[in-house]
């Protein structure tokens, strides 16, 4: 038996949890409380938060396994990277486009989790919206769109740290 508003309370968790991991950064950034601890682990957070919900999608047949396994294998790959590098005393320089790639990625769960509630509660007015979309091709397109994004992000990161990636190597 499904609860059903397991959907609303996943939309609520997942919009806090974003929410409260933004303001984290941004507080330690304005009172420059930045450790290299916290430099390590708030990408990692929001690379969990972000994975644990596009696998939760691919397990239940919302998105594409192909998809997301193509965006942690970039999230892992450029943060082991990062943390071998580091362990050699190279910096990999971190790139804009990155937190651009989360605030899509965020964006692209929160509407996905948005979708299953919508189509979950019987609001008057909005049921056409749910009936004669079709909201799997819709999100389709947006897990390529933000697929692809990604993945041209890890690229981008190699090639601006390619030098010191160079480094590393030898």
């Amino acid at each position: 038996m499904e609860f059903q508003y397991a959907n609303l309370f996943a939309l609520l968790v997942f919009i806090i949890a974003s929410i409260t991991d933004a303001y984290d950064g941004y507080f330690a950034r304005k009172h420059q409380m930045v450790t290299p601890q916290g430099m390590f682990l708030d990408p990692l957070a929001d690379k969990i938060l972000v994975s644990s919900a596009f696998i939760s999608f691919a397990i239940l047949g919302i998105v594409e396994y192909w998809m997301v396994t193509l965006i942690i294998f970039r999230d892992l790959f450029v943060t082991g990277l990062r943390m071998a590098m580091v362990k050699k005393g190279l910096n990999m320089e971190t790139i804009k486009l990155a937190k651009a790639k989360t605030g899509i990625q965020i964006t692209i769960i929160i509407f996905i989790l948005l979708f299953l509630v919508l189509r979950g509660l019987p609001i008057l007015g909005i049921n056409w919206i749910i009936q004669y979309i079709s909201w799997d091709i819709v999100i389709y397109y947006l897990m390529l769109g933000v697929t692809l994004f990604t993945t041209l992000t890890g690229i981008n990161y190699l090639y601006l740290n390619r030098l010191n990636i160079k480094r590393f190597l030898n």
